[in-house]
């Protein structure tokens, strides 16, 4: 391990100028006031929830922004995302800021690894100008070689490389049933189900008819037709009585209008804002490449010039560490030197070398086996970073601070090693680097520590200390020195023997070919490697997939894109011997919990709907006839309704970032005054609603089923977190850890495979212990517990260990080690080993 400890003195620190913070107030901050040196590694510590993004990014990035948005055209800050004016009395001696956060890209499968590092670009560039073209075709310019412009994309599939269809098989599964019987299964299955059905009776189709019985003219009508005719419905009536009433010309019920099962199915997918929706119809739709263009997404005429003999499509598809050899290669050889073309020459020498400058750091960040045309929604936060991060690392910018959002998220302590350097790079250009991290390397690495807490929420938002790394030794409210020092407590448990094992065999996936692995059951076993080694691949696809399959519990995802990429298939594997020892699968990831502000952790975990039930058990409910509904900010009864239960209005200002005031009527609260009236000991609904976990814990100790519920969200470090915190607010760490506390609170049975990818993102060290606590006591009640994980003090206390690699993309995919967190310590083939040896021997006593 890196134990690296910079060795600048605070007064070679100060002589860069120093960024001066008064009367911070943002979030959780306590009026709290600061001195950070510029032209540094600064690193910002404390435990989870503390107030360290609120200072870095809330107080420091936010003011800067304004700073710099007050400079440009009040036209151009309208195409700005603007955050809000931070809460701060002053801020001296800030540089202008760039952000670099842990957040997801851009929710669209048409933003690729090549459009944020702007490889895209230069290569269609390159393309354009300095590719092969066949005979007499004209010059194309590099617009002609993006799928996301009208003169790149292929007419047929729209840029997209993939079309939707649906046919008779994928709409009625099941052709021995009638109509009447929902043999349409991809029509609704409520009332607007019944009334295309209704329809279909007036129309004169016989829907109680088996389906394979009907002509094919009315199935084919039925199922594609475009014509939406609208005519007189009778509900409730049968094939005669409907005859008989339009004979008659009888009222209808009503005029109801008909849709194909096609056209039903492609408009629900195109346009519905519900992700149930989407998932349903999806269903009934069966995805190809596109026959023109093949995948390729492009017209003919750009995927017919090429480039060292590929197309443009192809050479996307290479990682970025083939791409490199290729380009290298390209240039070495003289690239396309010709007499009748020495401008080719010139140009194919200016945009590869600034290709290859780019690719260098991608690939010194470890990033060299993603490919170009990789799509950012298939991203972890921590790889899109690090190509923000090489982009600016190439930008070649001067005096700028860089706030960075936990940058070493998603990697091996290998990579870890390369991030250093990158940092390195950017401050040796003579700009200065705020860094929000738990990672102790590179906390050590730091020229300066600003550490937060005490502790989290309203125990934290206090400066415990400023100053060089040596310093922090003698902070006793820190939770930070004591992994940094080494004086953490020990942590002592038992070592666990499989009861019997799950055995995986030729899984062919990713880079993954043909691989063998046992996976111990009734243990903890973590997952190691360096990033892109394989074990998502293996575990959160592969494992998730098989299991949920042969437990009947698949439910295909569709996230908030076009939906529209090709699906990763498994092309082999299978599980042979310990299925029949599962029970259960349970996935604790790290996506949202909640897609709208009115999601929120009490919702989510089902805490509302106890605390509901007990103001409506209030004597003064019972009187006024409340129900538990009457405490639902969603329901129109209670919630306020000049905010519409949101607590909030906002107040549009054009120019300048958008206000979002506490609504005047319930001042925030989101209820309106007679829901507010009725109170427990004082405390009305929006007052449990504003409490923390840890305060509600104790507002409710009498109450045995919430006192448990929130027990465990404050076991698992979410103790900071205010019950009625919006399920958007919170980062992907949380979200797993508010899922992980839902799954805890039920009765555990055995027999269940609990399944984590990276649970220790965002965390600090003391909350790590909190979390592998609760995940020993999943395994002592008798089940599974298989993570996948980059924190070596994580797999240090792990009963086994599987570590993949040795690299990543097409040099990983293989099992370079097993065995117990010892063995894998001394296997010299596992470049996962040193780091962990070092882990074994500083934190962890095994009896």
């Amino acid at each position: 391990m890196n134990k690296l400890v910079s060795s600048v003195g605070r007064r070679d620190i100060e002589d860069g100028g120093l960024v001066r913070v008064r009367g911070a107030r943002e979030h959780n901050l306590k009026d709290v006031s600061v001195e950070i040196p510029r032209n540094a590694l600064v690193v910002f510590t404390g435990v989870s929830g503390s107030g360290k993004s609120s200072l870095a990014f809330g107080t420091l990035y936010a003011e800067a922004q304004r700073r710099y948005l007050e400079s440009v055209s009040p036209y151009a800050r309208r195409l700005f995302h603007q955050m809000a004016v931070p809460e701060v009395d002053s801020v001296e001696g800030l540089p202008p800021a760039v952000a670099l956060q842990q957040q997801r890209g851009s929710p669209t499968t048409r933003s690729s690894v090549g459009s944020v590092t702007t490889l895209s670009n230069l290569l269609r560039m390159l393309y354009s100008r300095a590719g092969d073209y066949p005979r007499k075709q004209p010059l194309l310019y590099a617009e002609s070689f993006s799928p996301n412009t009208p003169e790149g994309a292929c007419p047929t599939c729209h840029g997209i490389g993939r079309i939707h269809e649906v046919s008779e098989r994928t709409l009625v599964p099941d052709d021995s049933l009638t109509i009447r019987e929902r043999a349409v299964a991809a029509w609704p299955t409520a009332w607007q189900g019944q009334n295309l059905r209704d329809i279909l009776v007036t129309l004169g189709y016989d829907v109680d008819r088996p389906w394979r019985e009907l002509p094919k003219r009315d199935r084919d009508w039925i199922l594609f037709t475009d014509e939406q005719p609208t005519v007189p419905v009778y509900a409730g009536y049968t094939a005669a009585e409907t005859k008989r009433a339009l004979k008659r010309k009888e009222e209808p019920s009503y005029q109801g209008t008909f849709t194909g099962a096609r056209k039903y199915v492609l408009q629900t997918f195109a346009t519905t804002q519900s992700a149930m929706m989407k998932r349903r119809v999806s269903r009934f739709l069966s995805s190809s490449d596109c026959p023109v263009c093949k995948g390729k997404r492009l017209k003919p005429e750009a995927l017919s010039v090429t480039f060292a003999g590929m197309d443009i499509a192809d050479i996307s598809r290479l990682p970025l560490k083939g791409f490199n050899e290729l380009l290298r290669s390209h240039a070495l050889s003289g690239g396309a030197a010709s007499g009748d073309h020495p401008e080719k020459v010139l140009v194919i020498r200016r945009i590869v070398e600034d290709m290859l400058a780019r690719l260098d750091v991608l690939l010194d960040l470890g990033l060299g086996y993603l490919t170009s045309e990789r799509s950012t929604p298939t991203l972890s936060p921590g790889e899109l970073q690090r190509l923000r991060l090489a982009t600016q690392v190439r930008s070649n910018l001067f005096g700028v601070v860089y706030v960075l959002d936990e940058p070493s998220a998603g990697l091996h302590p290998a990579d870890t090693e390369a991030l250093l350097r990158a940092l390195d790079r950017l401050k040796a250009a003579g700009n200065s680097l705020f860094v929000v991290e738990h990672e102790l390397d590179v906390v050590r690495r730091a020229d300066w520590i600003v550490d937060v807490g005490p502790g989290a929420g309203e125990h934290g938002g206090q400066i415990l200390y400023s100053g060089p790394l040596s310093g922090l030794a003698d902070v006793k409210a820190s939770r930070t020195r004591l992994y940094l020092f080494g004086e953490a407590e020990k942590r002592i448990r038992k070592t666990r023997s499989a009861a019997n094992w799950l055995k995986l065999r030729g899984v062919a996936r990713n880079n993954l070919d043909s691989v063998d692995v046992d996976i111990p059951l009734g243990v903890f076993t973590c997952v190691t490697g360096i990033s892109g080694s394989g074990k998502s691949s293996l575990i959160s696809q592969f494992l998730v997939d098989t299991i949920s399959d042969g437990l009947g519990q698949r439910v295909d995802v569709i996230d908030d894109d076009d939906g529209l990429e090709a699906p990763i298939e498994t092309l082999g594997g299978e599980i042979t011997e310990g299925f029949d020892q599962i029970k259960r699968l349970v996935v604790v990831d790290q996506k949202p919990i909640g897609r709208t502000p009115r999601s929120n952790l009490a919702t989510y975990t089902g805490l509302l709907d106890h605390v509901r039930k007990l103001f409506a058990s209030t004597k003064q409910a019972r009187v006024r006839h409340y129900d538990a509904g009457r405490f639902s900010f969603n329901v129109a009864k209670g919630r306020c309704e000049t905010c519409q239960g949101e607590g909030f209005v906002c107040v549009e200002l054009l120019f300048l970032p958008s206000v979002y005031a506490p609504c005047p009527t319930c001042k925030g609260a989101r209820y309106n005054a007679k829901t507010l009236e009725i109170k427990i000991r004082g405390n009305s609904i929006a007052d449990v609603l504003r409490m923390t976990v840890d305060g509600a814990f104790e507002f409710f100790s009498a109450d045995e089923s919430l006192r448990r519920s929130l027990g465990v969200l404050s076991e698992v470090g979410l103790g900071y977190i205010r019950l009625g915190q919006s399920a958007t607010e919170l980062s992907g760490g949380e979200a797993q850890r508010v899922k992980l506390a839902t799954e805890l609170q039920r009765a555990q049975r055995g027999g269940t495979i609990y399944v984590l990818d990276e649970p220790t993102t965002g965390l600090h060290p003391s909350d790590v212990a909190k979390l592998m606590k609760q995940l020993g006591g999943l395994v002592e009640a008798g089940n599974t517990v298989v993570v996948v994980e980059h924190d070596m003090s994580v797999a240090a206390a792990s009963d086994w260990i599987i570590d993949i690699g040795p690299g990543a993309g097409d040099e990983g995919g293989k099992i370079v080690a097993v065995g117990t967190p010892e063995q894998v310590a001394a296997d010299s083939r596992s470049r996962t080993a040193r780091y962990l040896a070092d882990c074994i021997g500083g934190s962890l006593d095994r009896s």
